[in-house]
Order: structure tokens, then sequence, then C-alpha cells
């Protein structure tokens, strides 16, 4: 295990400055803090955070990362809490280490790869700041390392098909391709631990064979880009079992048909020198046809950059070159993190340069006066336009940012969208229109009876949700349409001393340019026909009559009016009819169960009902035909809401008692608004759902009995 002062050490090494206070006590912190705790393998657990803080101090991460490393298990293992970690470490630690923590806390459950590319989103959009992503890449590395001290094999054959999945190719996105390699490497080892062994012993074989062969084409390459005057530090690197397996595979050849089991990088001084080097390798050794790449004019989207070439090297041998700078051996070394070397002013080149894929995956400032600067602005973008959910099985749904447990509900099933009542968001029951975040358990609550609400429309987000609920209102809004219409003109008919029948209206169709009676039926019920219309077409002779005013409506005094509708015997029933669909229910007087009550056509929109009362009748008084004598369906009363004004005395507990009394006469207060304030009152308007009229009264009654209450009124318009 690495010891205290030689963790400080690392990093001292490549940042002079860095607050060695902060790293002691972090170590002494989560020293205390895991006590006695043992790992599988039998050594202390502090030894792990320690090595993990190793790896982060290898790549030469800043000081908040590693003092992130040191506490990144306190908050999930221990009983130190993240207010703990932010009073004794500051703000920035604090939000990397409940970084790390909510990752840890998010386990894959589903094997199918299209889940384990969500979860990889997943883990990019919750990873705010790059140094959380690198801080737990670092920690499944070691965790990778010491596998082999799990008793549960299928335990460790999860972790390591999850590490296969989820966090190798996190690593490769990143740039970060040692780590990368090794993890797979690990996992293979568990996976597949008898081609692991067929390929080492392939390995072995091929060493004893060519002896000392790799030193000597490192020496022949290097003599021969000397005589050409450029300067190159050569090395070789052998490929791991994992990926050389993982290559024969994917191109189905055996292992002696692979040229680049021993890869030969070659580290120039800059972009120039890479193709000066490549143009006197290719001019002194024969070139492999097609085995050319050029990444360094077309970067990977990770941001890795070199020239490969393969070419039939020293001693006839096929071998694989990569021809890059030492910035770019950088960038292929550590990926994303190798950035902060060059905030240290080795070099300017790239200091204002941003690649395509720096575009996606961070923010990077241009100007930033070290490396510290630079970690604190650094976000990562990736996916920031979409939210990733669990159903309770731990199936991973991915959804747009914004979206609803209404959307979540549509996303796992277009009937279980259809039929959602509610919602459990961790555990907690939450409003439909709740939006959704990262990591969100979502359970949906469904009931046979219930039918998508025309509301959800406000507020969902994915395009399926949208479909559905429009399809359902469509087809609800034509039933209705065709109820309502159906309504409407037997009532015409038997005005007119007729009897209604739908065989009366095939004969009409094509004078209203319908295929079939019920859209005819639907569209005067959407009051985009009238009824007189129908009824001149069906009974050509009825037009003279209406004409002369002997037939329908005439434009009476509203009084009257108002009378002569309360004494109608046949009142369309307003049964079935769902609130802004076919029929509508006015906000100017909030029409409750028990009300007398009227309905008013609305070209286009159906039906509009109002109290009898209501002053906005005024306004429809020289409209007649417009109106419409409709009933409630009290067999069937829905709790609806109704407006009271409420002049309250302005004193402590005053808005309590008010809330208290509608309470204990089971009324649910849906909205409240002042509309005037002075020293001694306030006047409100609040909205309050009950089952009918008589409820509302004996609100009322109950409120005007309450000393805090001055005055109570329903509001009328």
């Amino acid at each position: 295990m690495i010891r205290q002062f030689e963790l400080v050490e690392m990093v001292r090494a490549y940042d002079p400055g860095v607050d060695e206070d902060l790293i002691n006590r972090a170590f002494v912190f989560a020293m205390k803090a895991h006590g006695a705790q043992k790992r599988a393998s039998g050594d202390p657990y502090f030894s792990h955070p320690v090595q993990v803080a190793g790896i982060l101090a290898q790549m030469r991460l800043d000081q908040y990362s590693i003092a992130t490393a040191l506490l990144h298990d306190t908050v999930e293992d221990t009983l130190a809490t993240i207010e703990e970690i932010e009073a004794l470490f500051g703000k920035d630690v604090a939000r990397l280490v409940d970084g790390v923590t909510k990752l840890s806390r998010i386990e894959l459950q589903s094997d199918h790869s299209r889940e384990a590319e969500n979860f990889r989103k997943l883990v990019l959009a919750m990873s705010d700041d790059i140094r959380v992503l690198l801080v737990k890449l670092a920690d499944r590395l070691h965790n990778m390392r010491t596998l082999k001290y799990i008793d549960d094999p299928e335990k460790r054959r999860r972790i390591a098909g999850e590490t296969m999945e989820i966090y190798a190719p996190l690593a490769e996105r990143i740039g970060l391709h040692d780590f990368k390699d090794e993890m797979e490497d690990l996992a293979f080892a568990e996976i597949n631990p008898e081609a692991r062994a067929s390929v080492i012993a392939r390995l072995e074989f091929l060493r004893e064979q060519g002896g000392d062969l790799d030193r000597r084409i490192i020496a022949e390459l290097r003599t021969t880009l000397k005589k050409a005057g450029i300067a190159a530090e050569i090395s070789g690197r052998e490929k791991r079992p994992y990926s050389i397996w993982a290559k024969m595979q994917r191109k189905r050849v055996g292992f002696e048909q692979l040229a680049d089991i021993m890869a030969f990088r070659v580290v120039v001084g800059d972009r120039a020198q890479c193709y000066q080097a490549l143009g006197v390798l290719h001019a002194t050794y024969p070139v492999v046809p097609g085995r050319f790449k050029d990444y360094i004019s077309t970067p990977k989207r990770n941001g890795y950059a070199s020239l490969h070439t393969c070419v039939i090297g020293p001693k006839r041998n096929r071998i694989e070159i990569q021809i890059r700078t030492r910035e770019m051996h950088e960038v292929a070394e550590w990926g994303v993190a190798a950035h902060w070397a060059y905030k240290e002013g080795r070099t300017a080149e790239r200091e204002g340069r941003r690649y395509g894929w720096l575009r996606e995956l961070l923010q990077i400032l241009d100007q930033a006066s070290g490396p510290e600067e630079f970690l604190e602005h650094t976000k990562l973008e990736m996916f920031q336009d979409q939210v990733f959910c669990f159903t309770p099985r731990g199936d991973l749904i991915s959804l747009p940012r914004g979206a609803t447990p209404v959307d979540f509900a549509y996303a796992v099933h277009s009937g279980i969208g259809d039929t959602c009542v509610g919602a459990k968001i961790n555990g907690r029951i939450m409003p439909l229109k709740t939006r959704l975040e990262n990591g969100d358990q979502v359970e949906i609550i469904v009931s046979k009876a219930q039918r998508p609400s025309p509301t959800w429309e406000n507020f969902v987000v994915t395009g399926k949700a949208r479909m559905a609920i429009r399809r359902f209102i469509r087809s609800r809004q034509m039933e209705e349409y065709v109820y309502l219409g159906r309504a409407i003109l037997e009532q015409a008919f038997e005005e007119v001393g007729y009897r209604y029948s739908d065989k009366a209206l095939k004969g009409v169709l094509k004078i209203f340019r319908h295929d079939s009676v019920d859209d005819l039926i639907a569209a005067v019920g959407a009051s985009r026909i009238t009824a007189r219309e129908v009824l001149t077409a069906v009974f050509p002779g009825l037009k003279d009559e209406f004409e002369t005013g002997s037939l329908g409506a005439k434009v009476v005094p509203l009084a009257s009016a108002r009378k002569e509708r309360s004494d109608k015997a046949h009142a369309v029933p307003i049964k079935g009819l769902t609130a802004g669909m076919a029929v509508h229910f006015a906000n100017c007087c909030h029409p409750l169960s028990g009300d007398r009550i009227v309905g008013i056509l609305t070209p286009g929109k159906g039906v509009t009902i109002h109290t009898i009362d209501c002053d906005t009748l005024e306004s429809f008084s020289e409209m007649p035909e417009r109106w419409l004598d409709v009933a409630w369906d009290l067999e069937h009363v829905e709790e609806r809401v109704g407006r009271i004004n409420v002049t309250v005395i302005n004193e402590p507990g005053a808005l309590s008692a008010l809330a208290s009394v509608i309470a204990k006469n089971l009324g649910n207060i849906l909205n409240l608004k002042i509309t005037h304030r002075a020293p001694d009152f306030f006047e409100m308007a609040i909205d309050v759902e009950v089952k009918n009229v008589k409820h509302l009264s004996n609100i009322i009654a109950a409120l005007r009995a309450t000393p805090a209450i001055n005055s109570v009124e329903r509001a009328r318009g």
C-alpha cells in the first residue's frame, strides 16, 4: 500500500504548489472512517482508496481529485456524511465525492446491449464534472485488479461483465486506452479464462522464438530515422491477450495472421516530423497495402491522433508502427486527463484548440491560468438532453430531458400509459407532471377505469406519449360528439313535431359532404353544423317557417330565457361526457352538480356549460340558436371546482383557520390567489374541489361561522 508521504510526494512531483495539508487530512480522515473494515483479500479496506488515489496521481490529476479518491467510499461505506465532507474539505471535494457516491449506488441489472449503452449514457450524464468519471474509472480498475479475491464466482462474473460492457467502453470514449485495455483483459480472465490462457501460451512461444527481436527492430528503426535527421523515441508494446483475441474474432483470422501483436511507437518532435518519419519508413521498407491510417488529420472522436502504418520491416517481419508527437502520445495514454499537462505550460500549440469530441464531451475554457482553474470549469456535456430512469425491475428507460412519469409510462408500454393514474418516484408518490431526473426509479400506478386525460398533452414531451394521448382524444371526442349531436338533433326534431331517426339523415349526407351518419351527427355535436341546418336539409319545407320565425329559437329577454330554461323537460343530460372534449365547463362561473345550467354551443368545440345566472350569458342573449338545454347526470357525479371569494382578517393563524375549515368539510384547495391586500384585511379567490353545489354551500356556511373570516361569497364571474 502507498504510504501517506509517498502519495504526497507523487503529487508534488508534478504540482509543486499542491495543498499538502488537504491530501494529508483526507488520508487521515478516510483511514479513521474505514477503521477495521477489510476487503475480500484480507487487506485493510483503506488500502483500496489509497491505491485509487495512486492511480490518479500517475495521471497527474489535481489535489481535489486525489482527495476525492481517498474519500470516495466514506459516504457509501462508513458513517461519514456529505455535509461532514463539505465542512472539512470544502464544496469542491464534497461535490466530487457526492457524484462518485451516486454513481456507485447505481447498478446495471440488465444484460441487453441496448440497456448497457443507455447505462453508459447515464454514467456520463450523471458525471457533471469529468473528474467524477475519472475517479469512478480508477475505482473500477483497482477493483478489477483484486477481483480474484472474491469467493462468489457468480459475483465475479457479474462484475467482469459489467466492466466489459460499461466501464471499459467509457474509458475508451474519453481516451483512457490503458484503462480500457487493462480492464478488458482483467474481465477477459474471468469471463473466458481458457481463451486467454491459449493466447498467453502463443505469446510466450513467440517470445521464445524471437529472442531479442524487438530490441533489434527498435535499434534499426532508430538508426534509419537518425540517418534522415529525425530524432525519435522508439518503444515497443505487446498487445494484451484480450485485444489479440478480440481482433482474431473480429477479423476471423488465426493468431499467426496478425501483424500487430507488437506495435512500435515512434515519438517525434512535432506534427511535421510525423509525416517526415512516415516518408522515411515508407521509402526504406515495403508497405503492407490497405493498412495506412491518418488519425492526425482526422483524429478519433476521443481525441486520439497518430499515423498508423504496417511495413515489412527489419528481418522481413510485418510490423505495425504508430507515429505521433509527445502531446499525441500523452492523449493516447491518458485521454482527456492529458489535457491538464498542456495547461501546465509545456506547449501552447493546442491551448485554444477544441477537438470535435471535446465539443460534445467537455466545456473547456480557452483561457485558464492553470490546471486547477481548467478543472474547475470542466463539465461533461454529453447526453445532457436525456434522462435515464429505472423501472422497479431495474430496466433502464431513456427519455428526453424534461420527461414526466406519463412519458415514462408510455415508453414502457402504451397500455400502461393509457391506464396511468399515478406514479412513485424513488418510493414517493409524486404528481404526474413531475420532471424526472437521472437515476430516478419510477413505479407507475395503473387502473383499468383510467383513460388518458386531455390535460396530459400540456406537459408530456415524448412523441409516443403525445400521439397516444391525441389518438385517444380523437377517438373519445368522436364518441362524445356523436352522443351530444344525437341528443341535440333529437331535441330539435321533437321541437318541430318530428321523431328523430338516423335513417332520416342518410339522404342528406352528400349535402354536408360526410361519408357516414355518425360523421354528420359528430359535426352537429361539435357545433360545426347547426341542428337547424340539418332539419331544413331533411325537411326542406321547414326553411320558410324558420325564416319567418314561426319555428325555432326566438330572441327573448335574458331573464325570461333563464326562467324558460329552468322548466325544460327535455334537456340533454351531460352523461358520461369528459370535461375538455365535447363538453367544457366555464371558468367564469364554475358550474357544479346541482346548479341550474345552460349550454352554449361553441363552433368546433362542442358545448360550454354555464350556470343559469352567469353574467357571461349576456353576450349570448341575442343568439338563441346557440343555447342548448342541458341537465346534470346525477347518477355519475364527479368532483368539480367551485370558486369562492373570501375576505380574511389580517391576523396570525387566519389562513390556517381557513384551510382547516375547508379540509374538515372534505374540500380540497386547488388554487389560492390574493386579489387585494390591506393593513386589516386580505381578499382572495380560492378554487375548491367539491362534490356538488350543496357541498360548496356547506363549506361557505362553515367559513362564515369562523371568526377570522369576514365574508365569503361564491364567485359568479
